[in-house]
């Protein structure tokens, strides 16, 4: 049974406010669970409830701590440590579409301490409480040189990854920490600056998308891999964030785009170089291009949506029903609930739709996407670059989890 849940503001990775809970139980045990929030939110995600006030520039989550201590709390203690009940119980209280009322991240606090203890009591590891059947590693998508809303570099594109894809994960994150500190060496050889951006890349002053793919390729062979046989480049390029709506065109490289032009760059750079993957390649509202470069590039890249599904299946479907993107970013706080999450991660495999378990801009050293991926078997994860400990805590979890399955 639930016996207690404390709820507490806490500092992301960025600085930033966000929740933390403990979830108390009869078993005299407590389960600690933190919410990450995003720099770049698509604008049908669910609410992250803030305070708006003086405090933090605004940022304050004293409003959804209150609403985890004062609403939700009331209605969960003593109840049964269960994770479709507890959603269930946090959806009717809430009543809204977006969780408005409660806040998606005092929602997702719960439910994650909720899953956490769930396994505990069953005693199993997290991972292994979360399967079905098939358990997996994932291939990680990592984030090598920051754009964007991620820092401060001036190129467009919001994230440059690389995708190891050797055998055993332990082999994917030496080749990814090898070619990472190979890419710094060759910055600082050539005079950039080699600080690094919110998800822990390199985030160079580089004045187009190709000089970036073109040190990333470099880079790769330097640590003594094969560009587009070992390792591959997956480009997050949250379009939404360089639209302009008004004229219907896309700022890049320091030129005007229509969405057209845009497509054919598109065709020339998956053409040129080893990219294995387009995350979010035009504005979150235009189905009918990601549509159009599904059937043009389809069947050889992954077309991923994170702004256009936000977790969530109602979006998705749109997606399904027009055939726009193969492949989908899996967020549990753009939903609000782990129930919910995994419905969609389910339509989603349903529908040969490739799931990518992804972490958030700002970030906690909370490693729950790591057991999430393995224990769902979900192909890519994302959970940032070779540096930062909250990017580098996912990384040791799934090291520690693939040893155990070794063991096995």
């Amino acid at each position: 049974m639930i016996t207690d849940l404390i709820a507490r503001e806490i500092l992301d990775s960025r600085g930033n406010p966000t929740v933390e809970v403990d979830l108390y139980c009869s078993n005299g045990k407590y389960y600690r669970a933190s919410v990450p929030s995003g720099a770049s939110a698509g604008s049908r995600e669910a609410l992250e409830l803030r305070d708006n006030d003086n405090r933090f520039h605004g940022k304050g989550v004293t409003k959804a701590v209150n609403n985890i201590n004062n609403i939700i709390k009331p209605a969960i203690i003593n109840k049964k440590v269960d994770l479709l009940t507890v959603d269930e119980i946090m959806l009717k209280l809430d009543g809204t579409e977006n969780k408005t009322k409660l806040g998606a991240n005092a929602m997702l606090a719960v439910s994650l301490a909720t899953v956490k203890a769930a396994a505990d009591i069953d005693n199993k590891e997290l991972w292994e409480y979360l399967s079905v059947n098939k358990v997996s590693l994932p291939i990680p998508m990592m984030n090598v040189i920051n754009g964007g809303a991620h820092a401060d570099s001036g190129l467009a594109i919001q994230e440059f990854m690389i995708v190891p894809v050797v055998p055993m994960f332990k082999e994917r994150l030496r080749a990814g920490s090898e070619i990472f500190h190979s890419l710094k060496s060759l910055l600082k050889k050539d005079g950039y600056h080699i600080a690094v951006g919110d998800e822990g890349g390199f985030a160079p002053s580089l004045s187009k998308t190709t000089d970036a793919l073109d040190y990333i390729v470099k880079a790769i062979k330097d640590a003594g891999y094969e560009p587009g046989k070992e390792v591959y480049i997956a480009l997050d390029v949250a379009a939404s964030e360089i639209y302009d709506k008004a004229t219907n065109t896309y700022k890049i490289d320091n030129k005007v785009l229509t969405p057209r032009e845009f497509l054919k760059f598109y065709v020339e750079i998956v053409d040129r170089y080893p990219i294995l993957s387009i995350e979010d390649p035009f504005d979150e509202d235009d189905f009918d291009s990601l549509q159009m470069i599904t059937k043009l590039l389809g069947n050889k890249i992954m077309l991923v949506g994170d702004d256009y599904f936000v977790t969530n299946k109602i979006c998705l479907q749109k997606g399904i029903s027009m055939n726009a993107g193969n492949a989908i970013i899996i967020k549990a706080n753009q939903i609000g609930t782990i129930s919910e999450t995994i419905e969609t991660l389910v339509l989603a495999k349903k529908n040969n739709y490739i799931p990518i378990i992804s972490h958030r801009s700002g970030e906690t050293e909370d490693t729950f996407i790591s057991d999430f991926a393995v224990g769902l078997n979900i192909p890519y994860i994302k959970t940032g670059s070779l540096s930062r400990g909250e990017r580098i805590a996912k990384y040791n979890q799934l090291l520690r989890i693939e040893e155990k399955l070794l063991r096995r």
